[in-house]
Formats: structure tokens, C-alpha cells, sequence
């Protein structure tokens, strides 16, 4: 008996290639099996979706939570309130507005590209680390580090802390990529005991910068007085968690698909080692053809909706497959083609609508330099295997390992 689609979607077998399968959604734009999520799988359709204030991201408006295998089922994992990415407007806007006061434009336009220079000497510090040019697992030693690094530096986490930082996120990761050979319960537990650990250190953190303010974001949120009053300290853990865990880890994908998929297309990476500035538009054909986050699993109608026909229920679960909207023919040409001379990329990669990635212009920023750092200075770099073995995560997908070979590390 053949898979259902939906099945084939989760099942690790086809975490290498899942794109013939979104190919088969495709020619049904709604599918829907019985009991389970309406998958919406192409581009124009999810793109309206995003934008559609008839789309709840607040899991408390599913009517069965059983309809969604990727839906959230033990909110007692963590003490913390919801992070914005899971609210609804107004509270969404609130807390959001609030952040990115200190995030980006208007208010703070500088923040991410002022850490140019310190998000290059990370990553360049990485690659100087490499001790074995002949066998490099480029997510252990590159492409994980890195981000995490970052995002302690932009909250303001005291060089000495960064590595209990680096071992909740190993856990933290972990957890999102369940082991079968694993016993669940225990793995749940470490989880939670991390989770526990990271709210307790930021509290911590979050009262000494109250009292000792410095130029880092948290100081900044921590003392924040604007027109949406301050932050309470349960808001202020439940961002900073957001900050670490959703912006690490799509970052980590990012970086090991772009490199995965650069020494795939050898002449792309001889050109990015020539042309430092086709980082640009490579990071944006990457997020189109190779999107950390494949789909959007919790969204929920907040009313009938009609799409391409079909009548989707009040309280229904959506999950919106943006990498396979990605590759629509419909909508690109020659989609399943890695071109970043693509004139028209506007791709689904960060989302769109009122939930678009709030990290994107950090995300973007590491990827470009992560990925020409590793283009100038690796030679003759090639693959030990291909594919190599992914996550077992069908919502964040991105090799587990990305093992690689050069001859030598230019200085």
C-alpha cells in the first residue's frame, strides 16, 4: 500500500529530495486526507494565505488537535508564555513593534549591519579553528557555532556564558529532531530541564541589565519605556527564547543547504570566490531552492475559507509547505534550476505577511558572509557524501552532518 502524501511529507526516507512529493501536492493545490491538515502546496495560494487575517497562528483556535500531527501537544514543556510568533494581532503587533524598536528600522537601522565586522571575525575565527582540512563536518564546526555565537552577542550574553548558551541549544536542537532509538521520556526531560535552565539565566540576566543597562538588545528591551509601555519580565524571557532557539536554528540550515548546495553547483562557487558580492543573490536563490523552513504547520482558519474550490472549515488545521510553493512552475521558471541570476525571486523562504521572519535581515547578513568566507578561503572543497544524512525535522530541514574535504585553508 502506497504512503499517503501527508505520510510521505514526515517520513525521514524522503528528507533528502522531498520535492517530488511536493510536485505530487501540486497537482492538488488543497489536499486534504481524512482526519488530518488541509496542505496547501502552491505559491499564489500560500502567499494569499500569509496575508489573510482569516488565518489564526494561535494554536488555541484548532477545534482537534488530534487533525495535526505537527501541532503542538504538551504545552507544559515550557513555563513560558507564547512568543509572538504564535499570537494573533493585537498582542502579536504589541510585542513585536516592542522588539524590533531595537531590532531594525526605523529605530534602530544599524543594529544588524553594525555587527558586520564582529560577524565576520566569528565566523573567519570558525574556519581558523579547522584543524583537519581533510575531513570537516561543516554543521559541528561552522554553520551551528556560528549563529548561536551571534545571537548571545546581539542579547548581550557575557563571553564567559556563551557556552551554557551553545549546550541548551545542542539540547534544545536535539529535541526537535526526535530519535527513534532514543527513550522519548528521557530526551523529554532534557528538554525541559534546558528550557528551564535558559528561563532561569535570562531572568537573571534580564534584572542585572535593569540595573546595569548596557548597549546589547536585552538592555535595551529589559528598560525599553516606549508608547507600548515596558515589556514584563515573562514577555521578555519568552523573546529572548524566541531570538535563540527560532533564529539559531533556521540559520544553521541556511548555511549547510547553501554550502551543500553550492559544492552541487561547482561554477557557482568558483564565481562567489571571484565575486564576494554574489553573496547577495545567491543567499536569495537559496531561500527559494533550498528554504530552511520547508512548511508552516500551525495555522488555523479563523472562518470558512474557499481556495481553489474547496471550502476549508472554520477551526481547521493549514499547514502552507513554502518550499514547495518555492519550486511552482506556475510561478517560476525552471523551478527546480539553482540560478542566482534568477531576475524575479520572490520567493516564500521568510514568509510573508505579518509573520515574515523577524530575523531575516540577520539571517540574510550570516549567510552571506558565512558562505563567502567558506568559498574564498576552502580549496578544491568536495563532498565525503551525497546526500548527506538529514534531521529528522520535516518543518526545519537541513543536514545533521555536512561532511567535506579541502586540500588547505587560505589564510
Amino acid at each position: 500500500m502506497t504512503p499517503s502524501l501527508l505520510h510521505q511529507i514526515l517520513d525521514y526516507a524522503n528528507r533528502a529530495d522531498p520535492y517530488p512529493i511536493y510536485g505530487q501536492l501540486r497537482k492538488t493545490p488543497v489536499h486534504h486526507e481524512a482526519d488530518g491538515p488541509y496542505v496547501i502546496s502552491t505559491y499564489y495560494e500560500i502567499r494569499s494565505l500569509l496575508h489573510d487575517p482569516r488565518i489564526s497562528s494561535d494554536a488555541g483556535n484548532l477545534a482537534s488537535r488530534t487533525a495535526d500531527p505537527l501541532a503542538e501537544t504538551a504545552p507544559e514543556e515550557s513555563a513560558l508564555p507564547p512568543s509572538f510568533l504564535r499570537l494573533d494581532p493585537p498582542e502579536h503587533d504589541r510585542l513585536r513593534r516592542m522588539t524590533n524598536r531595537h531590532f531594525g528600522p526605523p529605530h534602530s537601522p544599524h543594529r544588524v549591519d553594525g555587527m558586520r565586522p564582529e560577524l565576520h571575525d566569528i565566523v573567519a575565527g570558525l574556519i581558523d579553528g579547522i584543524d583537519d582540512p581533510g575531513r570537516i563536518d561543516l554543521v559541528e564546526q561552522v554553520s551551528y557555532p556560528f549563529p548561536v555565537t551571534v545571537i548571545c552577542r546581539l542579547l548581550g550574553v557575557p563571553r564567559e556564558d556563551e557556552h551554557r548558551f551553545h549546550t541548551w541549544a545542542d539540547t534544545l536542537a536535539a529535541s526537535l529532531d526526535p530519535d527513534p532509538d532514543a527513550d522519548p521520556a528521557e530526551q523529554g526531560t532534557g528538554a525541559h530541564d534546558a528550557r528551564m535552565q535558559l528561563g532561569m539565566y535570562l531572568a537573571g540576566l534580564i534584572e542585572e541589565r535593569r540595573k546595569n543597562p548596557g548597549d546589547d538588545m536585552l538592555s535595551q528591551l529589559a528598560t525599553a519605556r516606549g508608547e507600548d509601555g515596558p515589556m514584563t519580565t515573562m514577555e521578555l524571557l519568552s523573546t529572548a527564547a524566541l531570538l535563540l532557539i527560532a533564529g539559531h536554528e533556521t540559520t544553521v540550515n541556511l548555511i549547510t543547504n547553501g554550502m551543500l548546495t553550492l559544492l552541487r553547483n561547482p561554477e557557482v562557487l568558483q564565481r562567489l570566490r571571484a565575486e564576494p558580492r554574489l553573496a547577495v543573490p545567491v543567499v536569495e536563490e537559496l531561500l527559494r531552492f533550498e528554504p530552511p523552513v520547508q512548511l508552516l504547520p500551525q495555522r488555523t482558519t479563523l472562518a470558512d475559507i474557499e481556495v481553489r474550490g474547496v471550502t476549508i472549515p472554520k477551526g481547521a488545521s493549514l499547514w502552507l509547505v513554502l518550499a514547495s510553493g518555492n519550486r511552482d512552475p506556475q510561478r517560476f521558471e525552471d523551478p527546480d534550476r539553482f540560478d542566482p541570476d534568477r531576475p524575479d525571486v520572490q520567493h516564500l523562504g521568510l514568509g510573508s505577511g505579518i509573520h515574515s521572519c523577524f530575523g531575516a535581515p540577520l539571517a540574510r547578513l550570516e549567510a552571506q558572509l558565512a558562505l563567502s568566507e567558506l568559498a574564498r578561503r576552502l580549496e578544491n572543497p568536495r563532498l565525503l557524501e551525497d546526500p548527506p544524512p538529514y534531521r529528522r525535522n520535516a518543518v526545519l530541514r537541513g543536514p545533521r552532518h555536512l561532511r567535506i574535504s579541502c586540500d588547505g585553508i587560505r589564510p
